[in-house]
């Protein structure tokens, strides 16, 4: 067996199950989930149709570099998101969801001989980041979040050695867990930090169509134009349909950037087994080219976030994010484990507690004390949970108190 997978930390929702093994949900509730990121919103019609239409396409084994037509929409889209032009043969390439394409990148990166070979996440993260470092033979150091800046990773705190042995970094702007969004400053920290130690950048923007405010969230490939980095010079974006159409099920999205570096992902891709079906290409190139349903995705998360936020609020440190759909609370006590398990024994709502999305770095855990809300149910079951989180917490607090 490959050592490596000795390696592998468990998955927070693994974690989650093994801590709540012994928990029987109070029955006279019914059970609401706001702990999986899974979206629920229907799948637009389009998107179905067109699947539906290239059902023929199935006969046919799919290019691992995908078909024209879908690259030329993925760069269409982006021209028209961000105002930055790409070369749909060199500068995109077709994946099998961002979550995919964010581990086989290090496969193709990371060059494991190097000593100390480091690969830098956000801290709390998303957990396929470290996965992808620790399979690909790198060691994994952390930016944890900095609440005082509205969760923005502080950069700062690590080191020049540490720089020094860092060959891939993850970036996720807007964040998961906390929807917090990368400014333009951060991003020239960043641009320049590659510059001089020559790491290359992943930025994870699968949250990037679901925010609140006026502006959309600023993507690396803009801030790069902005900066005068027009060649996208070590700079990998990976987005997906999973949240901007409601299709998870689809499996589809693109990586976008520097030519050269996705030259080497193809090859290893043609050799990884993982072209998308021409039946889904078609589907996902109908999605790309359609915003009205994204407009309405975006309105209706936005109507809720604006219903159950301020619930919340009455009792728990939360705000509306920047962008995603989660809700980043701190909770009282700053037991985030022992307030989630409560509440699904006496409320039967399940949460994530943020310690489990994070590691130890810097003399602190930056999740515990904090716990992830996916508002992606309907608005009267996330409503329904609020309430119900309303009520535990004025007690829970008061017990915390005592």
């Amino acid at each position: 067996m490959n050592p490596l997978l000795g390696r592998l930390n468990a998955y927070p929702f693994e974690r989650l199950r093994a801590l709540t093994r012994d928990i029987t949900p109070n029955p006279a509730y019914k059970p609401i989930s706001l702990g999986l990121g899974e979206p629920r919103h229907p799948a637009p019609a389009l998107v179905e149709q067109a699947l539906i239409a290239a059902l023929p396409g199935l006969s046919n084994y799919p290019a691992t570099a995908g078909e024209p037509v879908l690259r030329e929409a993925c760069a269409d889209w982006v021209q028209s998101r961000y105002g930055v032009t790409l070369d749909a043969k060199t500068q995109i390439l077709p994946v099998q969801g961002s979550r995919e394409a964010l581990f086989s990148l290090a496969q193709t990166v990371i060059d494991a001989t190097q000593p100390g070979a480091t690969v830098l996440c956000p801290n709390p993260f998303y957990q396929i980041y470290e996965g992808a470092a620790l399979l690909a033979g790198a060691q994994v150091a952390f930016a944890n979040s900095d609440p005082q800046r509205n969760f923005a990773c502080d950069w700062g705190q690590v080191d020049d050695a540490t720089w020094a042995r860092t060959q891939l970094v993850y970036a996720c702007s807007p964040g998961n867990p906390t929807g917090a969004v990368m400014p333009l400053s951060e991003w020239k920290t960043l641009f320049e930090l590659s510059d001089r130690y020559g790491f290359v950048i992943a930025s994870d923007e699968c949250y990037s169509e679901v925010y609140f405010g006026d502006e959309p969230p600023l993507g690396a490939l803009a801030a790069a134009k902005a900066l005068g980095r027009h060649d996208f010079k070590r700079l990998v974006v990976l987005t997906s349909l999973s949240k901007r159409s409601n299709v998870p099920g689809l499996r589809s999205g693109f990586v976008a950037g520097d030519a050269d570096i996705l030259k080497a992902f193809l090859l290893y891709r043609t050799y990884h087994g993982s072209a998308m079906s021409k039946t889904v290409q078609m589907a996902s190139v109908a999605a790309w080219r359609d915003e009205a349903h994204v407009v309405a995705n975006r309105a209706a998360y936005a109507t809720k976030f604006a219903q159950v936020t301020p619930l919340l609020a009455q009792v728990l440190d939360v705000a509306l994010p920047d962008a995603a759909f989660y809700l980043w609370a701190g909770v009282p006590g700053g037991d985030d484990v022992r307030y989630s398990l409560e509440l699904l024994a006496q409320y039967n709502v399940a949460v994530l507690p943020g310690s489990l999305l994070a590691r130890e770095a810097h003399g602190i855990n930056p999740g515990a004390g904090r716990i992830r809300l996916a508002l992606v149910a309907e608005i009267d079951e996330c409503r329904e949970a609020a309430e119900r989180m309303v009520r535990f917490t004025q007690d829970y607090a008061a017990r915390c108190a005592a």
